[in-house]
């Protein structure tokens, strides 16, 4: 091509590019100006390397005649800046332009970030013709993008990241991928540096974390009419691939659709004002002493807290993000590990059983020295990414550890101490991962999952909420006697969480900062055990519904609360264990109340309690419900997750049970606690019928009047 038509070609995509940045264009031209305007700026020269080069140009350029280019031509494809665009025109009576008869769609609205749509393609209509600019990104093959790289590929990449694409754009995942491979190859050899290994895994990572496709925007509009349908499917030809791959706001508003489909939500509301589950419990079922106390403490009138549901995106394929996910973790925290924080050999020997279900947190407190919180909490943050992910200061997190264990230790508490907080976080660790319900969480929410389980008894003064009411505490005057311990656990962790030195939430923006603190609040609030029926009426009410839809802060606040009180179901040298140490702290309790003059609170008589029919009357109408509803919970998330191929946990042992002959294809999770809620329970009922054949001798030994002897 020569000097003048190269220059007069330019001259065509600068129109082109004052089109894409200038949103009031179609107001200022008609049909015949904006076609005339381009037609000046080519003269023959440029006119025939267009009509020459039909692949660059788009083949309706061929139809270049009496030098007029756009006026025979039904499309004209140009790439600029990494993008194509493709501009389609129409004569006026043309296909393109509008017929009286037939109704005008509804002009897309404006985006909310205040974007005018001529952003990504503009339609331009007037009584003379029609004139339409599509802009699409530019992708290559999918055969090519799909290409394993050569060894000559690899020999030759630059591991320089000064001058990598941007992680939302289309060449980002093919570098990523490029580079791990590469990565994997150095490492195999022992030739790359650390520093060159984390600059490159920690670009592979956002990358990772930028690859999301919002479903939902796709079955919203399967759902649309027809008219509307068209419209959207428009906008979504007009916007890039990756500019379509983005997260939904939170704050954003549903469309009309979307608050349809909300609709069974208010009836799981309408169903969760029922009465508690309690008055069904037999009067002959339980002794009065336990029955007083299951009322005491998991009963209470008192309608929880409404919380807006937000639908997160997931991956298009989860089985194919968790593992490139995993392999990015691992190969970082061969790296990283260095800098962390450093475990004594003894941590490390019990923290290989870190995954089990009975997982001995005794014997960890013995292996950290009285400290269980600050290397489960940190080794837990650390596995899921959090540190990294959340750039967290690792000296900012052991500090903010250290001082919620002092926290737990304020009392010296037999029960609610730092051994408790270690215990909770593990199983809460349990379900997360075992169970594969972090693939349905958000790192956000991971994050403050994790949290709330270590800080969900922070400060816990070793006493019942009842006991401050009555008593009349200062904690009880502070918080209205409600919810009177989770509310201070939740203000203590927060109030720490300001000291700069502890402050593990500082890179966190603003709106994450809200959200992570609506959750931390939702989940500590439902540990309150008088809120236990009502938790459990409305998760059970909601999976009877024919397509239940689980909030995220409801499902993990039942997974806390059930955490909380899983000790029954736990191996039985761990199970006895927490329960002499529960009744020990109850006994304390008792103790101050008769002290102060208050009647004793249920099973803190430490002369009245029967033990046994306690622990009984806690598995059966608490703990083993619990479960029961947790599992369902999960099988009705999870299912989705799985019925696609492959779950997350492929690699690993399978995470589901052999179904029944009559539901083949129903998901299932493994649940431990089964086993051991039935192990657990039979050996009390045997403990209960010596301790019963026990108080009968006794009471015939009192019964029996001695002799007496005649002179």
């Amino acid at each position: 091509m020569d000097k003048n038509a190269a220059e007069s070609t330019k001259g065509i995509y600068g129109q082109v590019r004052q089109f894409r940045d200038k949103p009031d264009l179609s107001s200022e031209l008609s049909f015949e100006e904006l076609r005339n305007k381009f037609d000046t700026s080519a003269p023959q020269a440029a006119r025939k390397e267009i009509a020459s080069n039909p692949a660059t140009h788009g083949s309706a350029t061929r139809q270049v005649v009496s030098g007029k280019i756009f006026k025979k031509c039904k499309s004209a494809t140009f790439q600029i800046d990494g993008a194509t665009y493709t501009i389609v025109a129409s004569p006026p009576g043309g296909a393109g332009a509008p017929r009286e008869e037939a109704p005008r769609p509804p002009p897309p609205p404006a985006p909310r970030n205040g974007t005018p749509p001529s952003q990504h393609g503009s339609l331009i209509e007037n009584q003379q013709g029609a004139l339409t600019i599509v802009r699409r990104s530019s992708s290559r093959s999918k055969a090519e993008s799909c290409s394993t790289p050569t060894d000559e590929q690899l020999d030759s990449l630059d591991l320089d990241t000064e001058h990598l694409p941007a992680v939302d754009t289309p060449d980002a995942c093919d570098k990523a991928a490029l580079r791990l491979r590469y990565l994997l190859r150095q490492l195999n050899r022992g030739e790359i540096s650390a520093e060159t290994l984390q600059k490159n895994l920690q670009y592979a990572a956002k990358v990772l974390e930028a690859v999301y496709i919002d479903e939902t925007k796709d079955r919203r509009v399967a759902e649309q009419p027809r008219a509307q349908q068209s419209t959207l499917h428009m906008r979504r030809l007009r916007t890039p691939c990756w500019a379509r791959c983005s997260v939904e706001k939170p704050n954003e508003a549903k469309p009309a659709v979307a608050r349809q489909q909300s609709a069974p939500t208010l009836v799981f509301r309408r169903l969760a004002d029922e009465d508690d589950e309690l008055s069904e419990v037999q009067p002959d079922a339980v002794p009065p002493e336990v029955r007083e106390w299951l009322a005491s403490t998991f009963t209470r009138q008192l309608a929880t807290a409404k919380r807006k549901s937000d639908e997160k995106p997931k991956f298009r394929s989860v089985a194919h993000a968790i593992r490139a996910g995993i392999f990015v973790d691992r190969i970082y925290r061969r790296v990283t590990s260095t800098a962390l924080m450093q475990f004594p050999q003894d941590v490390i020997r019990v923290l290989k059983t870190l995954d089990e279900w009975s997982f001995d947190v005794f014997a960890l407190h013995e292996a950290s020295s009285g400290a269980p919180v600050k290397y489960l909490g940190y080794e837990l943050l650390n596995r899921y990414g959090m540190i990294h992910k959340f750039k967290v200061p690792p000296t900012i997190l052991e500090n903010f550890l250290g001082r919620i264990e002092d926290g737990y230790c304020k009392f010296n508490n037999p029960y609610h101490n730092n051994l408790h907080a270690a215990d909770v976080a593990q199983t809460v660790h349990y379900m997360l991962c075992q169970t594969g319900l972090m693939n349905w969480l958000s790192d956000l929410e991971i994050f403050a999952t994790l949290v709330a389980a270590v800080v969900h008894d922070f400060e816990h003064t070793g006493t019942t909420n009842n006991f401050h009411v009555m008593s009349g505490s200062d904690t009880a005057l502070l918080y209205n006697d409600r919810a009177v311990l989770e509310n201070h656990h939740i203000s203590a962790a927060f109030r720490l969480m300001r000291d700069e030195e502890c402050n593990i939430l500082q890179n966190l923006s603003r709106e994450e900062f809200r959200e992570f603190r609506t959750l931390v609040i939702d989940m500590v609030l439902a540990t309150d055990m008088s809120f236990h029926f009502q938790q459990l009426k409305n998760m059970r009410s909601l999976l009877t519904l024919a397509e239940p839809t689980v909030d995220k802060s409801k499902a993990a606040s039942l997974i806390l609360h059930c955490c909380d009180i899983s000790h029954p179901a736990k191996r039985w040298d761990l199970h006895h264990r927490w329960t002499m140490s529960l009744l020990d702290e109850f006994f304390l309790q008792g103790d101050k109340e008769r002290d102060l003059g208050l009647p004793f609170s249920p099973l803190c008589d430490r002369n009245n309690t029967l033990v046994a029919e306690s622990q009984i009357g806690f598995i059966e109408f608490i703990v083993e419900p619990s479960m029961g509803v947790c599992a369902d919970m999960l099988e009705c998330i999870l299912g989705p997750l799985h019925s696609g191929g492959k779950g997350p946990n492929s690699s690993a042992e399978p995470i589901n049970e052999e179904s029944a002959a009559s539901e083949p294809s129903k998901f299932k999770i493994r649940k431990p606690w089964v086993a051991c809620l039935s192990d657990n329970k039979k050996i009390w009922k045997e403990q209960a019928a010596k301790d019963a054949e026990a108080r009968a001798k006794q009471e015939e030994e009192n019964n029996i009047v001695p002799p007496t002897t005649e002179e």
